[in-house]
């Protein structure tokens, strides 16, 4: 039986609004089976088509200030007590997973990410859905503020934004550009099982994220064996 869809909307905001870099459509696109992502993208006034409008975005820089807000907007998935969602440097070929979310969020919490040099770390703060302060956590060294990616660990194994590292490199999310009020905005949609062997089913909203002011950085066609040449000696 088909399980409750988790939707997240994640909102990063900085204190600096930059233009947002563009990004060309990923190539081939991605199915997008269903119609439960193309229905909450209505939903929420956007004119996106989940099945030809895919951007071809792997990796992301933060804006100037180096603080990102996050945030919680719904999630009801079966998975929704145990699925985490963070960051991770992209070029890293063992990546740190900064933790972002805790399984244990619900609907409304946030968190502040702030990326810090000398040494490089992310310090993330989050908070409940009446802005109480939870928790707080340092990651040293942490991603890259201007080369990082997105995870999302579950029940159903762990999953990255550049597919090489993902099982049979398949694309685990997939990225649309906001349009209208959201323009120069982002969607970011995850399956929380494996494409690849896992039964996935491929609708693609089991976990969606609002991303704001950050840039995509520059995409590639690095291959998994590539990276592992460069990065794991």
């Amino acid at each position: 039986m088909k399980r409750v869809a988790t939707t997240f909307i994640v909102m990063l905001t900085t204190s600096v609004i930059a233009a947002s870099a563009m990004a060309a459509l990923r190539s081939p696109q991605v199915p997008v089976l269903g119609g439960s992502l193309q229905g909450y993208l209505n939903s929420v006034g956007e004119s996106i088509n989940v099945l030809t409008d895919q951007q071809d975005i792997l990796t992301w820089a933060s804006t100037v200030s180096g603080n990102s807000t996050f945030t919680m907007q719904i999630e009801l998935a079966g998975n929704a007590a145990a699925n985490t969602i963070g960051l991770y440097g992209g070029a890293d070929g063992v990546p740190i997973l900064a933790q972002v979310f805790p399984g244990a969020a619900t609907a409304g919490w946030f968190a502040v990410a702030s990326f810090k040099n000398l040494p490089t770390r992310v310090i993330v703060n989050f908070f409940d859905q009446n802005a109480i302060p939870v928790g707080s956590n340092t990651y040293t060294p942490g991603p890259d503020r201007n080369n990082f990616g997105f995870y999302l660990q579950g029940p159903g194994g762990t999953f990255f934004t550049q597919d090489v590292r993902n099982p049979g490199g398949a694309a685990q999310a997939v990225t649309y550009a906001g349009t209208g009020v959201n323009a120069g905005s982002w969607w970011l949609c995850w399956e929380d099982l494996a494409i690849v062997g896992g039964g996935a089913d491929q609708d693609r909203e089991d976990a969606v994220l609002f991303l704001e002011s950050l840039n995509p950085t520059p995409a590639n066609t690095t291959s998994w064996g590539q990276v592992k040449a460069r990065f794991l000696h």
